[in-house]
């Protein structure tokens, strides 16, 4: 019988793990079995669940969730090691040299310090790398340097600002309300149609996916994060749905026992109660 593993905290125990499960012969069928395409969905939850820890507040669950997330780049470099691509230390190399790249103002002789300064030095640095990969890359569009799979809401932003760095923007926010209005009233036509054919359904798909960009664009011009407004407007929604379910059990109701109009009065009563 073999000796039991006892835990260190120790990075190299936690790649000899990785190494272990990914054995063909004596490791885990279920990590085994897994490729980069697989595991991308549960890169970015663990990533999610990182942000979701720093919300609450919860800092002994943060340190947990980044040891998932650490977890997760290991997997990727562990696979890529094994189709000779690259390996975990040339994560860490890369890593180290863009950051210090990145930093001349620490690392290296430049003077400029100032927060407006290095958030200027920090964009040409990466402007002047993303040219040199263009360079050494076959021909791209402008906007394929977006990642395809980032969130849809993120996705957004990151290519309505890199459309204003050319120039392709409106210089006030008013001509962005005056766009939304319009948008919902195409979607609005667009629910009119007759049949449930699947173009109508394309069409208010299509016409629903440019209200939103609208509305992400809105929050740009305003400076505001529309992920992080729609996470507090989610949490507001939980508060008060969550009054309304408490009161209703306070009567002695359930969500299902109780009308509409019940349920709408609690609602306005949870404004005031719960913000």
């Amino acid at each position: 019988m073999s000796k039991p593993v006892q835990p260190t905290e120790s990075i190299e125990q936690l790649l000899e793990i990785m190494r272990a499960l990914r054995d063909p012969d004596t490791g885990c069928p279920w990590d085994v079995a897994q490729s980069f395409e697989t595991i991308v969905p549960y890169t970015i939850e663990e990533a999610y669940e990182v942000a979701d820890a720093v919300e609450r507040g919860d800092i002994a669950d943060l340190a947990d969730e980044l040891g998932d997330l650490l977890l997760q780049v290991i997997f990727h470099a562990q696979m890529a090691s094994e189709a000779d691509l690259f390996t975990f230390s040339d994560v860490v190399g890369k890593i180290n040299a863009k950051m210090i790249r990145r930093h001349p103002h620490v690392f290296g002789d430049a003077k400029a310090r100032s927060t407006g300064a290095v958030k200027g030095m920090w964009e040409d640095i990466k402007a002047s790398e993303k040219q040199a990969h263009r360079v050494n890359m076959a021909e791209t569009a402008y906007l394929d340097e977006v990642p395809r799979a980032l969130p849809a809401l993120m996705r957004a932003v990151k290519l309505q600002n890199r459309a204003q760095r050319v120039g392709f923007d409106w210089d006030d926010v008013s001509p962005v309300f005056d766009k939304i209005r319009e948008e919902i009233d195409e979607l609005e036509a667009a629910t009119r149609q007759l049949g449930t054919d699947d173009q109508t359904r394309q069409d208010q798909e299509a016409e629903l996916g440019d209200v939103l960009f609208a509305i992400t664009n809105l929050a740009r011009h305003l400076d505001q994060d529309p992920e992080v407004a729609l996470t507090n407007s989610n949490n507001k929604f939980v508060r008060r749905f969550t009054y309304i379910e408490k009161q209703l059990a306070a009567d002695g109701k359930t969500l299902q026992e109780a009308s509409l109009d019940r349920m709408e009065k609690l609602w306005e009563a949870s404004k005031s109660e719960t913000g």
